[in-house]
């Protein structure tokens, strides 16, 4: 539950801010701020994504559907990773910690998403 409620509170909150820019964000890197410009620029990536993070955070903090938040915020979890891993290592803890959350949660929840993805 505690993997859970801490995925699901990171994302509920980083999606807000996704809409709120309610949170300090650093300068990033050159390359990383260019990708963060083209995803803004794009006028509904970022929307997409900060949606995608909201509903996900609030199906795991209130423990309903939890195997449907883990398969739809599989793939940002995998951008926020490679995000980090190639254009802004120094940021990458976060996100290291919620893929440990990610998978003690797919490990949990394995019997009701084998048929989806066994």
């Amino acid at each position: 539950m505690g993997a859970r409620i801490v995925m699901g509170a990171a994302f509920l909150v980083f999606g807000l801010n996704g809409f709120a820019h309610f949170l300090p964000a650093a300068e990033p890197p050159p390359k990383a701020a260019a990708f963060l410009g083209a995803l803004a620029s794009t006028g509904y990536m970022i929307p997409l994504i900060s949606g995608t993070q909201v509903m996900s955070g609030a199906l795991l903090i209130g423990g309903v559907t939890v195997p449907l938040a883990l398969v739809l915020i599989a793939p940002v979890l995998v951008n926020i990773l490679c995000f980090h891993l190639f254009l802004d290592p120094a940021g990458i803890g976060p996100g290291l910690v919620l893929a440990v959350c990610w998978v003690i949660l797919m490990r949990a929840y394995w019997p009701k998403l084998r048929a989806l993805l066994g």
